[in-house]
């Protein structure tokens, strides 16, 4: 296992720096490729940041000077032409191409904000991924997808109802994503398309990786498991079967898990 990504799985929540680590998680695949020039495209744009308006104190500033350096300057908008290319989830393609899906390109604009000491989390809406800007009382939300530009309320509650008809929804399915979250939901995205494609060797890497990053992470361990018996290695998927019990406190998936390890043992 890549010791990158084992120290990723020990740090502490607050201690992951998401540009990098999304830059780490990229690198497996391209174990020859010099990450100093990718990391200079990060590091420039939090420099012209700073220059267009890094004295801003608003979350509407700050939001639109986002939008200018990263959507506009950079030209880092979303990939609507070839939505399920993993090259869009891969933060090195992503960064040669100016393309990505809104996970990815959230992370840039997280990250580069942060990089001025900016409050920007990205904030997990049903089938997309929005960056909201501000801890103020009233705090600006964007989409990294369309070149940073606002997301008012009612285009929000639209997103909301369009995934999950009902008065509650815009309550219910909005909140901001932890680092380690968001890492998760790149490397699902990359999974999902991988075993599309059938490629389940490629799915059940990227499986091994995310319970690597983020061993706390149950739902992991069991597409882990899954594609390890789909495999032939009932001896791994039994040990990812097990360390997702070991994790899991809800007792109807205790449950299920204790009876796919007993069927294990028997079949």
């Amino acid at each position: 296992m890549n010791d990158n990504l084992i120290r990723l799985g020990l740090l502490d929540e607050d201690d992951i720096i998401l540009d990098e680590a999304a830059l780490s998680l990229a690198l497996l695949d391209h174990p020859a490729i010099d990450p100093i020039p990718y990391r200079d495209v990060i590091e420039a744009m939090a420099i012209r940041l700073e220059a267009v308006d890094g004295g801003a104190t608003s979350a509407e500033a700050r939001a639109d000077a986002l939008a200018r350096v990263i959507g506009e300057e950079f030209g880092f908008v979303g990939d609507r032409e070839t939505y399920d290319d993993p090259a869009n989830a891969d933060l090195i393609r992503v960064i040669d191409r100016r393309r990505g899906l809104p996970v990815s390109l959230s992370i840039l604009y997280v990250g580069v904000a942060r990089r001025l000491g900016w409050q920007a989390d990205a904030l997990d809406v049903p089938g997309h991924v929005l960056v909201l800007v501000g801890a103020e009382a009233v705090p600006v939300i964007v989409d990294p997808f369309r070149g940073g530009i606002r997301v008012g309320r009612d285009q929000l509650a639209a997103l909301l109802m369009a995934a999950n008809p009902g008065p509650a929804a815009a309550v219910s399915h909005v909140a901001a994503m932890p680092n380690r979250a968001i890492l998760v939901r790149l490397l699902l995205n990359q999974a999902t398309r991988a075993e599309a494609a059938g490629k389940g060797r490629r799915a059940l890497d990227l499986y091994t990786r995310m319970t690597s990053m983020a061993p706390g992470y149950g739902h992991g361990w069991w597409e882990r498991a899954r594609l390890e018996l789909v495999d032939g290695d009932v001896q791994a998927a039994r040990a990812s079967l097990s360390a997702m019990l070991e994790i899991t406190r809800d007792p109807e998936l205790r449950g299920r898990v204790s009876a796919t390890l007993a069927s294990l043992a028997t079949g």
